[in-house]
């Protein structure tokens, strides 16, 4: 591995790394309720796409969790910018010329280092899309991209030749077409190849006490959710219930929480519960009363009450016509 420049005699690179002038927004939903200056973290894995391509400066990079999983890989290029990436529980100080690799079932947290927003370009494909190109599947699991190739620092010339790709594939995007597609997971290879060239692995840091915590929590919540079905109905759903399950205190899990995410655990498992729930109607023909009981619920008008409340439609208004609101981050 090349020799990286010792940041450690500059205090401000030091407080830039820690990102702990900034705080970690926890959003969900439609971006129009959002407050300025955050950035939505869309898990709605229904969306009709299979591939796309973003510009990381057009659509904003702000401190963000993502605790949930995605059926969708993510490479992201960063061309400029700097801040502070954990990725389950190793954390990664970012700067330009990186290329990342993020798996759908990532527990990811990003904090910037600078209020400037970084120059670059992301790719997310579904994961239907390597099924249905088999080579593509077998260049990253034959060299262990987004498992234990994710963070690499790339030479200039890599930099500048997967930043033209990407943008190739953003204009063959554009133009649609049949074969686009086709084409562009081709980009994608060749973007995987020249990644390859001259990189190093990003040196991992420790991760705090106080997220080791979070993130378990939000490996638990996953675990509890994700698995839900006919025959395996979410059972857990307060606090006090994850916090035993942890060994820790209550209070003092939820307030950890709450510091990392702004949010007590009590509304991210209602958003999670929201999530699924949506996730069931749209994906599933199984009916309401057993939907309801999948998330946790005895009977189904107390389910739909819930749903409506925080929906606003019911579970039925929903199903017929699905929210589904563009991906903005």
């Amino acid at each position: 591995m090349k020799t990286r420049p010792n940041r450690s005699a500059d205090p401000q690179a030091s407080e830039r790394r820690t990102g702990n002038h900034q705080p970690i927004t926890m959003v969900y939903d439609s971006p129009s309720e959002l407050l300025p200056g955050t950035t939505p973290v869309s898990r709605l894995y229904y969306e009709d796409w299979t591939i796309k391509i973003v510009d990381r400066e057009k659509s904003g990079c702000d401190n963000y969790l993502s605790p949930n999983r995605r059926d969708f890989y993510k490479i992201m290029l960063m061309t400029s910018g700097t801040g502070l990436k954990t990725m389950g529980k190793n954390q990664y100080f970012i700067d330009e010329r990186t290329i990342l690799f993020l798996h759908p079932n990532e527990i990811v947290c990003w904090r910037n280092a600078n209020h400037t927003v970084g120059g670059g370009v992301f790719c997310m494909f579904k994961k239907r899309f390597l099924d249905q190109h088999p080579s593509l599947k077998l260049i990253i699991d034959r060299y262990r991209f987004f498992t234990e190739k994710k963070i690499l620092r790339l030479s200039d010339q890599s930099t500048r030749t997967i930043h033209g790709l990407l943008t190739q594939m953003k204009a063959e995007a554009a133009r649609g077409g049949e074969l686009a597609e086709e084409a562009m997971q081709a980009y994608v290879q060749l973007i995987l190849v020249e990644s390859l060239k001259g990189t190093d692995y990003e040196p991992t840091g420790e991760i705090t006490s106080d997220y080791h915590h979070v993130h378990a929590f939000f490996e638990l919540l996953e675990k509890e959710t994700n698995l839900a079905n006919l025959d395996n109905p979410i059972r857990m759903r307060t606090a006090k219930e994850y916090a035993g399950k942890l060994n820790l205190n209550p209070s003092y899990l939820n307030g950890l929480v709450k510091k990392h995410t702004g949010h007590p655990i009590s509304m991210l498992i209602k958003n999670r519960l929201l999530e699924e729930s949506k996730a069931l109607l749209v994906q599933t023909d199984w009916p309401l009363q057993e939907i309801s009981r999948i998330i946790g619920f005895a009977d189904q008008p107390n389910f739909s009450q819930f749903f409506k409340k925080y929906v606003g439609i019911t579970p039925n208004e929903f199903r017929r016509s699905p929210i589904s609101p563009d991906y903005e981050g």
